[in-house]
């Protein structure tokens, strides 16, 4: 209990140092970095050691002390967001906050909470250990590279005022919330650290204080204060007719089959209504799309540790208790339509962030959907798509920030030839792509999953959503890999100004891409599948197979030996230039040519983005209509369904 403890407090105890130092001061600096290799090595340590343990883990049943600091931190929250609100003059956020805050207080001074039986406010499981390892190590890697990162920002952003220290205490504050989020059972205390993510989040996309970054934090707040609504109205609905605060308590309820399970729909649709904001799902994808203004760091933690994570680990907590049901045809219908429309409305992208923040909304969609499912299978898959997907996106986040401060630009097309004007950078980019769509990385693995679990569940639209969504995702990152591969002879190394300690960090999250891919199946035995037998008490299960686990083994075997083999047997080689046609008379360098008019002309390579088809201004406002439209009258449906 110690050290779950010091994980939680510490990261703001840090926070508070970091927002009362000096900018510049070399001591910022290393306190950022020994705070930061802490978070990463307690994390490590505290997952090996309870996986060693092998037990489920319950803590502290009498809080009542804890209780009552938990509720004064709520309403400072509901001051912080009123401020911002008055000042900026956006009322309906401090309306929500006020509404919600207030629900659940009255709750509690009531003394209503009081009458549910006594549970243990922390709970650490195999899907906590996961969680854990991608905020602490994830996270702490994004910290990392974020001082050097945001000493470059300040230097080409000299219209920005430098508020580096409050930057750096914001990061610390999220992954305290973050690990309080995951540890708690009571879901008072989750909505708690819930509402902490949504505010920090709020603040770091707002960093620049331009208008459209105030406009865009201000959207990323009320979204997910609207789903901290969701989240309140699910606890008193859920303390009032269930008697129980605790999430394990309800999702027992919802699964034992009998009038008290229907009654959990409620808060259980509600929970999830909950997770569906705060993963950025559609109609609520546009908050994330919005956090692009903010500094890179600031996207890679909320796209991968932090902010959407919370989302889809709520979700695949409950994914035991929507199987079958309409909370769960609502989640699946949802995520499945999310995952297809918003990898087509990736391919009309140019801008390099711009394509990881739909490529996260989409993957984000497929997670959903296996919770929605809610089968072994499906909250395997989804598990693993979790995992990898927070350590391949950060890693890419990461490297366009750095591509962008090398070359002042991260769109797309500005990446031709990166494999010799930027190696290094091309080469993690490389391992990042391949990572999310290319096997034998966990992504495609997780995707295949997925799909056996779609066709047990017999839901023709989910695997149709699946498939073409993958042809999808298939083309944009193949567009964009292609890309950084495409060289002509005229293509120059430039400087690369990624500094040391972001090294450091891109290197860390290259390795760990490839280190998931090997060690694949031991996560399987080892971690998901204990879990899965936990929650559906089926005993061992061996999901993937033993047959698939050798495929996978030799897969990775010919990734790594390959290169190897192609260079010793490749030796060394005279270079020659191999001339193409380009649609006239090849000038001898691949560059220019003569048309048919004898004119000069000179080649661009540039890709085709179909937006006549798949641009914003085609699909995204009848994609969030529908969505919108869905999820209500499932909403609707099963609320009245209940009354009824």
């Amino acid at each position: 209990m110690s050290m779950i403890g010091f994980l939680i407090l510490f990261p703001f105890v840090v926070a508070i140092l970091m927002a009362l130092m000096k900018k510049g001061s070399l001591l910022r600096r290393y306190t950022l970095y020994l705070g930061a290799a802490i978070i990463i090595v307690c994390d490590i340590v505290f997952a090996v050691s309870t996986l060693l343990n092998g037990q489920e883990l319950h803590f502290l049943e009498e809080t009542h002390a804890i209780d009552h600091v938990i509720l004064v931190g709520e309403w400072l929250l509901v001051a912080l967001v009123c401020f911002y609100s008055f000042k900026f003059r956006k009322y309906y956020c401090a309306l929500l906050s006020v509404v919600q805050t207030g629900a659940v207080t009255w709750l509690e001074l009531t003394g209503k909470t009081e009458l549910c039986p006594g549970s243990a406010h922390i709970m650490v499981d195999h899907l906590t250990i996961i969680m854990c390892l991608i905020v602490g190590v994830v996270g702490g890697l994004i910290v990392l590279y974020a001082m050097g990162y945001m000493r470059l920002y300040a230097k080409h952003h000299t219209d920005v005022p430098d508020r580096r220290s409050f930057f750096f205490a914001v990061l610390f504050v999220f992954l305290g919330a973050m690990h309080g989020l995951i540890f708690s059972d009571n879901m008072l205390w989750i909505y708690f650290f819930w509402e902490i993510t949504s505010v920090c989040s709020f603040l770091l996309i707002g960093y620049s204080q331009t208008e459209e970054a105030t406009n865009n934090s201000f959207r990323a707040l009320w979204m997910n204060l609207l789903g901290g609504l969701g989240f309140a109205v699910a606890i008193i609905y859920a303390t009032l007719q269930l008697s129980t605060v605790s999430l394990q308590s309800l999702i027992h309820i919802a699964i034992g089959g009998d009038e008290a399970a229907a009654l959990a729909l409620v808060p259980v649709a509600f929970l999830a209504f909950a997770g569906l904001t705060k993963s950025a799902q559609m109609p609520f994808s546009r908050w994330l799309l919005g956090a692009m203004v903010a500094p890179t760091p600031t996207s890679a933690l909320l796209h991968s540790a932090t902010m959407v994570k919370a989302g889809v680990y709520l979700l695949l907590r409950l994914g035991p208790a929507m199987t079958g049901n309409q909370a769960g045809l609502m989640i699946t219908l949802i995520g499945g339509f999310t995952f297809f429309a918003a990898s087509c409305l990736a391919i009309a992208q140019s801008d390099g962030k711009k394509v990881l923040a739909y490529s996260t909304i989409s993957n984000l969609g497929l997670i959903t959907a296996c919770a929605g499912i809610g089968t072994q299978e499906a909250i395997w898959s989804g598990i693993f798509l979790m995992i990898f997907h927070a350590v391949s996106k950060s890693l890419l986040f990461l490297t366009v920030g750095a591509i962008e401060n090398s070359t002042g630009s991260r769109n797309v097309e500005d990446m031709h030839g990166l494999i010799v004007r930027l190696p290094n950078l091309a080469y993690v980019c490389i391992v990042g792509i391949m990572g999310m769509f290319l096997a034998p990385f966990g992504m495609l693995v997780a995707k295949w999953a997925a799909l056996i679990s779609f066709v047990d569940s017999r839901n023709v639209l989910l695997m149709a959503f699946l498939c073409f969504g993958s042809a999808t995702t298939l083309f944009y990152w193949g567009k964009w890999l292609c890309t950084i591969i495409a060289v002509s002879n005229q293509t120059k190394k430039i400087k690369d100004k990624t500094k040391k300690m972001q090294w450091v960090v891109l290197g860390s999250l290259a390795a760990g891409v490839i280190l998931l891919c090997i060690t694949f199946p031991l996560i399987s035995s080892y971690v998901v599948e204990p879990y899965l037998a936990d929650v559906f008490e089926t005993g061992a299960t061996n999901i993937i197979g033993l047959g698939n686990t050798y495929l996978l083994i030799m897969m990775v075997c010919l990734l790594l030996l390959l290169p190897l083999i192609s260079r010793i047997l490749g030796g060394k080689r005279e270079v020659k230039l191999d001339l193409s046609y380009m649609g006239g008379i090849n000038e001898g360098d691949n560059r220019t040519f003569t048309d048919s008019f004898g004119e000069a002309k000179e080649m661009y390579l540039s890709n085709w983005y179909i937006t006549e088809w798949f641009g914003e201004d085609k699909m995204l406002g009848k994609s969030l209509i529908l969505s919108a439209a869905v999820m209500v009258v499932l909403l609707v449906m099963i609320v009245g369904g209940v009354i009824l």
